[in-house]
């Protein structure tokens, strides 16, 4: 028997400014301005995407001590963002990332049933940890978790919230003309949750909101945090958009599914990619060689090297070959709140890596950094991107994906008006919504009640 044909999840990441957009394009408009945001979200639910997706940004990020253009700058907070899209949108889903380490599980549960109430079931919640004191230092606690208590903090925080979310059990504030509003069941919105990581209780003041409760995302890579995923999570953010690591980190988290008691289509799997469309793909790919060289500017390439060689290179020529000198190993103290350093877990064999793939194809340091740092996923013409994107969600290394335009707000335009056409032809894309709900968008039931009333465990 032939493998039923997979319907293709796509959402868009509005970026902000970073190291993927070319904030300096003429075509590049405000990346805080309300009107920005307004239309990315209205192209992304012309085209029928699943759901907008909006990054958090907790600090500015630093390397050697300054503020550096290459990273997120003027980043507004995600809750304002997302409830004043619920009302220039009507069924695009709208997905913000929380960080589980430096908030409280009642302020985030009340937020998102908000958001939800408002948006009429659109919400989703990307959960995520913070890794290093730098971030920390913003906040009344400072300092940081090791990696282990993050996710017991981040496992029991969600738990918390569910607890929050499902002590309402459906429609129990009754209106009566002669008694007012009052509750049909007494003990509606009554929680306790305790371990070692919370002590909460009280009453939850945000009736059950059309979804239940928010999309949960999760995005870690980690063992633990692919766990995380199978055990708790709708839907993964992936950094594996290629068939053959796509495929592995598919077979790995859908596989970890059943000792949870959930099946493969109860968790969707959806890396972030990048596009450069052109009419012909031999146009494309040298419109893409221009992208990268103005995302990689020279010095853009110094601030890239400094990062894994930990040490200042100011004075390091980005026209020439790779420093002679090694990585300084140990902790970072050239870039703060960075999570591409600590993906550095050998930086002397990553170096090695970058010398031996700069001499084998004689390129400069600058020409280096732009091959290593290439995020650059479909490069082509709009039927070559359309065969791509089907290929790998066919072949089950995603199922569907993130998009990031490297020019925001209008950068999405060509990608809805020329690649979703082809993808609805081929009917493997939707031609219109046919629910109201992100969970009917992704193809996900409504969550079972997780139990209600008071919940004690221990984490530690």
């Amino acid at each position: 028997m032939s493998k039923p044909v997979k319907q293709i999840h796509l959402a868009a990441h509005f970026p902000g400014v970073n190291n993927t957009t070319v904030w300096s394009d003429p075509k590049s408009g405000s990346h805080i301005e309300f009107d920005s945001f307004v239309r990315f979200a209205q192209t992304a639910e012309r085209g029928k995407f699943d759901f907008l997706f909006l990054a958090e940004g907790l600090r500015l990020r630093e390397q050697g001590g300054q503020i550096y253009d290459l990273d997120v700058v003027g980043r507004p907070d995600t809750f304002t963002v997302l409830a004043a899209l619920a009302a220039v949108t009507d069924r695009l889903g709208l997905t913000g990332t929380i960080n589980s380490t430096f908030n409280e599980p009642y302020e985030v549960a009340r937020q998102f049933a908000s958001l939800d109430h408002l948006s009429d079931g659109r919400a989703a919640w990307n959960v995520v940890t913070s890794w290093d004191a730098f971030t920390g230092e913003n906040f009344r606690r400072g300092g940081f978790l090791p990696e282990n208590q993050r996710y017991e903090r981040a496992e029991s925080f969600l738990a918390a919230t569910h607890t929050l979310f499902d002590s309402w059990h459906g429609d129990e504030v009754v209106a009566d003309k002669d008694r007012g509003m009052f509750l049909s069941d007494p003990a509606a919105g009554e929680f306790a949750y305790r371990n070692d990581h919370f002590d909460i209780s009280g009453r939850f003041n945000v009736p059950r909101s059309p979804q239940g409760r928010p999309v949960i995302f999760q995005a870690g890579d980690s063992d633990r945090g692919r766990e995380f995923a199978a055990a708790a999570a709708d839907a993964i953010f992936s950094r594996y958009g290629t068939l053959e690591d796509g495929q592995k980190f598919y077979a790995d988290v859908k596989g970890r599914l059943a000792k949870y008691g959930r099946r493969h289509d109860q968790l969707l799997i959806l890396p972030a990619a990048t596009f450069v469309l052109g009419d012909t793909d031999d146009e494309a790919a040298d419109l893409a060689h221009e992208v990268r060289l103005a995302q990689v500017s020279p010095a853009t390439a110094i601030k890239f090297l400094e990062q894994l060689w930990n040490r200042e290179l100011s004075d390091h020529d980005p026209d020439g070959p790779l420093p002679a000198v090694d990585p300084v190993v140990g902790e970072n103290t050239i870039a703060k709140g960075r999570a591409s350093v600590r993906m550095h877990r050998d930086p002397i064999a990553v170096a090695n890596e970058w010398r031996a793939k700069a001499e084998a194809h004689n390129l400069t340091t600058r020409e280096l950094i732009v091959e290593v740092t290439g995020r650059q996923n479909f490069v082509g013409s709009a039927a070559t991107i359309a065969e791509s994107i089907d290929h790998l969600v066919q072949s089950d290394a995603s199922d569907g994906f993130i998009l990031v335009p490297h020019v925001t707000p209008d950068g999405l335009d060509p990608f809805v008006d020329r690649v979703v056409p082809l993808l609805q032809e081929r009917g493997v894309f939707r031609t219109d919504y046919e629910g109201t709900t992100l969970r009917e968008h992704l193809g996900l039931a409504l969550p079972e009640l997780s139990g209600h009333g008071e919940h004690t465990a221990a984490t530690g």
